[in-house]
């Protein structure tokens, strides 16, 4: 479990983060906080994982908090203005969330966390909303991950999850020594690639074109 602290002046954006992290059963909700001040006397008793820190708060900007943090914490800063990012992404959060926060957005930011993290399941695994439902699939039980209009689907020898996510912002929340982008509407993992031939790799007798401006990458990492 993955301890979290959520810091934000706003009672809203606090139930909702709240509500996410709820959902998800790797994470542990420690507390939620209006005042920085208070959230520092729980940054010293308790060990916390991860911080959803609001950088706009009348007492105390966010990213002059995440100065105080221990480094040992992961900050995931929650705003809704994003002249910001560029200042939060140089205090080495790790993730920047815009306001309003979609479920699916948190998903990948929280995946994240778990392949940073140390616990060695969660370093192997993602969670995955489709509809209502979630999915946690190991990264070895993915065979390939299809681009679909606003969704993508995921594939595994039994089933297919479909989720409403852009390939783009999956594919930087995926362990680059597994996974590989060979298309611009497909990414393969590396260990179940059987063959290449021609413009064609093969997962089994699974037949996916390799896009020319990946072929020469597809060689060099994966043959």
């Amino acid at each position: 479990m993955l301890k979290c602290l959520v810091i934000d002046d706003e009672e809203l954006a606090r139930t909702l983060l709240k509500t996410y992290i709820d959902r998800l059963n790797f994470l542990e909700m420690v507390s939620a906080v209006e005042n920085p001040l208070e959230a520092l006397q729980i940054l010293k008793t308790t060990d916390i994982d991860v911080v959803f820190l609001d950088i706009q708060m009348p007492d105390l900007k966010g990213t002059d908090f995440a100065k105080m943090i221990p480094e040992t914490t992961q900050i995931i800063f929650t705003t809704a203005y994003s002249e910001y990012a560029l200042e939060g992404f140089e205090l080495n959060a790790l993730d920047y969330l815009l306001k309003p926060i979609t479920f699916e957005r948190f998903l990948i930011a929280v995946n994240k966390i778990k392949r940073d993290s140390g616990d060695t399941i969660s370093q192997n695994t993602m969670t995955i909303k489709s509809g209502y439902d979630l999915y946690k699939l190991k990264y070895n039980d993915i065979l390939y991950i299809e681009s679909d209009s606003e969704y993508v689907i995921f594939y595994t020898a039994e089933k297919k999850i479909m989720s409403h996510l852009a390939l783009k912002s999956l594919e930087a929340t995926l362990p680059k020594s597994i996974f590989m982008r060979v298309h611009r509407s497909y990414i393969v993992n590396k260990n179940k690639v059987t063959s290449l031939k021609g413009k064609e790799i093969l997962i089994s007798e699974i037949k996916i074109p390799v896009s020319s401006s990946y072929y020469d990458l597809v060689k060099d990492q994966i043959f």
